[in-house]
């Protein structure tokens, strides 16, 4: 069962000063319940499997709400679907900033909740905060989300993420069809590897329907800039641009301001079909639920990154389980059901290629020759830093 904290940070900070204190006159230290810490936590979650045997405990933490109906809500499904197996402990915190604050509340989780695997989910936790910890706890797991994993860091760190960007490329097939105007919107946060290959991805996907589309792309500068998504989905609407997508860490906004202003879009994280009733096409989604599942279960059985059990980098696309596309809307037309139907079997069998050549920049640079291709498991696609011909942006906003 999953454990939700209230008042976290406070609370653990008198917990700490209480153990201090007693300890300097030599006292068990007890929470007021008569019981300690650790038991209080356990007791809390409900989580005990009642065979004596101690719970694996497993910490997450997220830089926004979990029920943002984006990224933290995705991570957070996919916890509470690793805490459904008995003997895991799931405790979660979330609203930390990217910052010394999600290094305190790693401490945190380690030293008085006793967590052994953290799953620190946002990009920013990463350098320096993560890997500064996982020197100084040698002995607990660290799952970052993302591709930033390098030979040489720590053998308790691990890197996860998913080729989400073939559900962008099939969203992209459908929003080609859907287009009248063909010009599609883009909201995006930073321009980082992983929201370039989406961005790329999904004009590739509307492409393959009408070579001549334009991706209008707009970063905000930030993951939840709510006000700033609103004014960039307006501003796209007032160009003609009839289907908006995102990569922020909420579609919320987006989702709503494109369905006020009548136009159509496409989802991300998870899905926001019930915001946009009418407009709401298809999304790309996290399978965040099947992967959690299955490290849960190696966590039980005693596999970790240090011993060679887990992978320092784990990846999947559609096939594997790592993403999903989400329900086609009412308004899809049955020509770009199939179409993107066709897109979806060619990913999971590989024998559709996004990235395969001639592909150009918008600024005219061959990034892909002609008899070249990139496949998705391809780490060179982890280090984008363009934008194809036929998106209308810069990487430097």
């Amino acid at each position: 069962m999953t454990y939700r904290k209230t008042s976290l940070r406070l609370s653990r900070r008198q917990v700490v000063r209480g153990l201090l204190a007693t300890t300097a006159f030599g006292i068990t230290a007890k929470l007021g319940t008569g019981c300690t810490a650790a038991e209080s936590d356990s007791a809390a979650s409900g989580s005990a499997t009642g065979s004596g045997a101690e719970n694996v405990v497993v910490g997450f933490i997220y830089v926004g709400p979990k029920d943002d109906f984006g990224y933290n809500q995705a991570h957070a499904e996919g916890a509470a679907a690793m805490g459904a197996i008995e003997g895991i402990q799931i405790i979660e915190e979330a609203n930390v900033p990217e910052t010394t604050a999600v290094a305190e509340t790693m401490r945190n989780m380690i030293e008085i909740d006793g967590a052994k695997v953290l799953f620190p989910t946002s990009f920013g936790y990463f350098d320096p905060y993560i890997l500064e910890m996982a020197e100084e706890f040698p002995d607990v797991q660290f799952f970052h989300a993302g591709g930033m994993y390098q030979d040489g860091m720590p053998d308790n760190v691990g890197s996860y993420f998913g080729y989400i960007d073939e559900a962008e490329y099939v969203a992209g097939v459908v929003a080609g069809h859907m287009s009248q105007s063909g010009k599609l919107g883009f909201v995006a946060a930073k321009p980082i590897p992983q929201v370039l290959r989406n961005i790329n991805s999904y004009t590739l996907g509307a492409k393959s329907v009408n070579p001549d589309i334009i991706t209008k792309v707009i970063f905000t500068g930030d993951w939840a800039m709510p006000v700033k998504e609103a004014e960039a989905t307006n501003s796209m609407a007032d160009q003609g641009i009839d289907v908006v997508t995102c990569h922020v860490d909420s579609p919320k906004v987006v989702m709503e301001t494109a369905e006020k202003r009548g136009i159509y879009c496409t989802g991300y994280h998870a899905n926001q079909a019930s915001l946009a009733p009418k407009g709401y096409l298809t999304g790309a989604e996290w399978d965040w639920s099947s992967v959690y599942t299955q490290l849960g279960e190696q966590f039980l059985a005693g596999k970790t990154l240090m011993s060679g059990d887990i992978d320092h980098i784990l990846r999947g696309g559609l096939a594997d389980n790592f993403c999903k596309v989400s329900d086609y809307g009412p308004a899809v037309t049955e020509q770009a059901k199939t179409d993107a139907d066709a897109a979806k079997a060619g990913l999971m069998s590989n024998e559709l290629v996004i990235y395969k050549g001639p592909i150009e920049t918008n600024a005219g640079r061959v990034v892909l020759a002609a008899d070249k291709e990139l496949k998705q498991q391809d780490l060179e696609l982890e280090k984008m830093d363009y934008l194809i011909e036929g998106v209308d942006g810069s990487v430097g906003g």
